[in-house]
């Protein structure tokens, strides 16, 4: 999810609530400790020089049970910090702490905001030389797959 359409979202809600991809929400009281921007500068294993940037928000919770984040204060740290910061329309990754760290993608299902797992990838997988997955079909399929000519058809 991209920074303007968690504005436009919020702009619409009376209340925030964050679920993780177990189905637990993050607890009621969490602060938004940070917003930013994460800026990733790598060489991938084929040796090409990437870039990526990431708008990035940190979740925390502690025991101040009556802390609530409501939407437009929400709203409003966004706000700033796009002022502040020069925030550009990115893809937002949300931090949460768990057992450890966790870094996550951000969708909303109508309710909720959605903490989305994140899968790492090799970007450069032909100069690894790592095979393309090939498709599984049953054996059925391949048969209605081929294309046989009937002997009463006409095209043998």
């Amino acid at each position: 999810m991209k920074l303007s359409k968690i504005k436009q979202l919020l702009s619409s809600l009376e209340t925030i609530a964050f679920e993780l991809p177990d189905g637990t929400l993050v607890p009621r009281h969490f602060h938004v400790t940070e917003v930013g921007k994460i800026t990733k500068n790598f060489i991938d294993c084929g040796g090409t020089i990437r870039k990526e940037e990431v708008i990035n928000f940190q979740l925390w919770e502690e025991q101040d049970y009556d802390h609530r984040l409501h939407p437009e204060k929400l709203i409003n740290i966004i706000e700033l910090s796009e002022k502040v910061l020069n925030l550009e329309d990115l893809e937002i990754e949300v931090e949460y702490q768990g057992d450890t760290i966790g870094k996550y993608g951000l969708d909303f299902d109508g309710k909720h905001f959605l903490l989305t797992t994140k899968l790492t990838n090799c970007l450069a997988k032909d100069a690894c030389g790592i095979p393309e997955k090939k498709e599984k079909k049953s054996l059925s399929e391949l048969t209605a797959q081929t294309s046989c000519c009937d002997p009463k058809s006409g095209c043998c």
